[in-house]
């Protein structure tokens, strides 16, 4: 099956829809149904689907139909559990407070899931930063660093490692990226310090005023959903799910059919949900259906659309321009707009494919593309909404919650503000090899700390004219 450049379009059009249709006065309110996004998501995807069907085989429609099933269900069911367990109190939300938080969360990322750390997270940061005005920049770095760069140290932080893990990638060795992990996530935390600085200087009297009178100690309601969290988490480790590159060979197994993956997560869900402590889940979190409806609805245009974008991009491999820097600039910003998961795997087979200058070899591939592939896939997931699932989780629950999030283009102009020069004074640092470049990331580097050095003597000054 050979496939134009025209193939991608409908994929194109799903994009455009997501960023252009909630801008325009005349389609905004339409947009919003939940029924409306159903229908173009399936308008769009339903006919790519049944073309390549026709053209390519029943098997390319398949596998992506199992990996949608196992993406949405692992976010289901972190989504449910978590909105069983609350963090009470009410702690001053400082600068320091709200840093503190995105660095735990960065941390938990890598061990429970960025989806996992996302949600855990963002309900009790949201409640501590409840009577502020300025709080959609602290949603914007929850998903730089919770929902995205914090996942990069074990397979279990983001679903393309563990694609990777499962392709024979040893689970250790995700260890040696601390370093570029450590690089960038520390490089937000500081630049998020000094923006919220330089929020908070700009917080009304009465707002302040109120946040520190209406401080009570932390403490945790809903524990028991921590062991229905930890099945969850096990369950990607280590249960097996629907083998389809078997089912597609023909040389599957009963139990290749058998999703028991998925299931483990729906029971864990369920339990959560009906034996779960209900005060703590619809008056504390005020948990409500629509963030993952809306996540579920908008991903199957993506999944069934980008079809053919993944088997274009297949095709055209060989032509282009390889190295361990365009490893990362093609993974991450394939990834950035496709799901991560199945670019991440799509570079690392062509990886494994071509010709390398030597070196350690890792699963297959050489361990230079490896480190770039690895991450492209997680680190530029955050560039947009959809580039990995917990983007689109973390704007909804904001936006439940009164935040006026950004657009999706507008989300991107933040990121490329605030993420995009980070990773690229990594990519010089850490992957470039030429010694102009790793001045140039130097250069960057500066460049970053000295607005943020900016940030804070405003913040600093602002609050000197109020005292």
């Amino acid at each position: 099956m050979h496939l134009q450049w025209w193939s991608i379009l409908p994929f194109a059009a799903m994009l455009a829809s997501i960023a252009v249709l909630p801008l325009v006065p005349a389609t905004s309110h339409w947009w919003e149904k939940r029924s409306s996004q159903l229908t173009v998501a399936l308008v769009l995807g339903l006919p790519v689907a049944v073309w390549m069907w026709v053209a390519g085989g029943w098997q390319v429609v398949f596998a992506s139909v199992v990996e949608y099933v196992q993406f949405i269900m692992l976010l289901l069911a972190l989504f449910v559990v978590s909105g069983g367990i609350f963090l009470k109190g009410d702690i001053q939300a400082t600068p320091r407070t709200n840093t503190v938080f995105l660095a735990i969360g960065g941390v938990l990322a890598s061990f429970v899931g960025t989806t996992g750390a996302a949600m855990l997270l963002i309900r009790p940061l949201l409640n501590t930063n409840a009577e502020r005005r300025y709080r959609m920049h602290t949603v914007l770095f929850t998903i730089f660093v919770v929902a995205n760069c914090g996942g990069l140290l074990t397979p279990l932080g983001d679903p393309p490692l563990f694609l990777g893990f499962l392709r024979g990638v040893p689970f250790t060795w995700t260890f040696h990226l601390v370093p570029e992990w450590a690089f960038v996530n520390g490089m937000l935390l500081v630049s998020y310090y000094a923006l919220d600085r330089w929020f908070y200087a700009q917080e009304p009297a009465s707002a302040v005023r109120e946040d520190r009178s209406e401080v009570e100690p932390l403490g945790l309601r809903g524990a028991s959903n921590l062991i229905w969290f930890a099945i969850i988490i096990a369950a990607v480790a280590f249960a097996p799910s629907i083998d389809a590159e078997a089912i597609e060979a023909g040389q599957a197994s009963l139990t290749d059919w058998i999703p028991t993956r998925e299931i483990i997560m729906a029971v864990a869900a369920f339990g959560s949900y009906k034996l779960g402590n209900r005060r703590v889940r619809f008056e504390d979190n005020q948990f409500e259906w629509g963030p993952i409806a809306e996540v579920a609805t908008l991903f199957i245009g993506i999944f069934l659309t980008m079809i053919p974008a993944l088997h274009y991009l297949d095709e055209i491999a060989g032509k282009l321009p390889l190295n361990e820097i365009t490893f990362f600039i093609l993974t991450g910003g394939l990834s950035s707009v496709l799901d991560n998961a199945p670019t991440y795997v799509t570079f690392f087979e062509m990886a494994g494919q071509i010709s390398h200058p030597g070196g350690a070899t890792v699963a297959g591939v050489p361990e230079l593309y490896l480190v770039s592939i690895s991450l492209g896939a997680v680190l530029c997931g955050a560039i947009t909404y959809i580039g990995n699932g917990p983007n689109f989780m973390v704007k909804s629950v904001a936006e439940s919650r009164g935040v006026q999030m950004p657009s999706f283009g507008a989300y991107v102009a933040k990121s490329f503000t605030h993420l995009v020069p980070v990773l690229a004074a990594m990519v010089c640092l850490f992957i470039a090899q030429p010694v102009w470049a790793k001045a140039l990331g130097g250069v960057i580097v500066l460049a970053l700390l000295a607005n943020d050095a900016r940030l804070i003597v405003q913040a600093r000054r602002l609050a000197l004219q109020d005292a």
